[in-house]
């Protein structure tokens, strides 16, 4: 494990562990939407790359807002914590949004390959593209909150500076 640095990445730390808790929960032990462990009889999983993306996009009224929101935006909000938590804890990540994104797509894989092991919802690739998406949203609103720090950090810096007569 790596050497904590900072009092963030020590709270990083806990709040990662306690978010993927949280998904895993939400993705194989909740009852909703027909999750759980052997929840369905039948594998069910899509292979083609944003066909339920489109069908929720352009049948959005048949299916319902609900749906509609849960799939979307769900899946990706849902894994926007995911890519800031990687910015705070991992340096590698931080250094490089690249290893963020891995990150996320890989964490997506594993999930959806255990829905389609375990039948505990359903495999789809476009829930691996918008997980994705929305891990590479959360890094770049890390990248944006840093930036704002530091920025804050330099004028904090330089007014003190002034002051002190510098």
């Amino acid at each position: 494990m790596a050497k904590l640095r900072t009092r963030n990445q020590k709270i990083g730390w806990v709040l990662f562990v306690l978010y993927l808790m949280a998904l895993l929960y939400l993705m194989f032990f909740s009852e909703m939407e027909q999750r759980g462990f052997g929840a369905k009889s039948d594998y069910t999983y899509n292979l083609k790359p944003f066909l339920e993306i489109r069908r929720y996009l352009f049948f959005g009224k048949q299916i319902g807002l609900r749906g509609v929101l849960l799939n979307l935006y769900g899946n990706i909000i849902g894994f926007m914590p995911f890519g800031f938590i990687l910015g705070v804890i991992s340096l590698r990540c931080r250094a490089h949004w690249y290893n963020a994104v891995i990150c996320t797509y890989l964490l997506s894989y594993g999930i959806e390959m255990v829905q389609l092991i375990t039948r505990a919802g359903s495999c789809d690739v476009d829930d691996i593209i918008l997980n994705t998406l929305g891990g590479a949203l959360g890094y770049l609103v890390f990248r944006y909150v840093l930036h704002k720090r530091t920025m804050r950090y330099v004028r904090f810096a330089e007014k003190r500076q002034r002051y002190r007569g510098f």
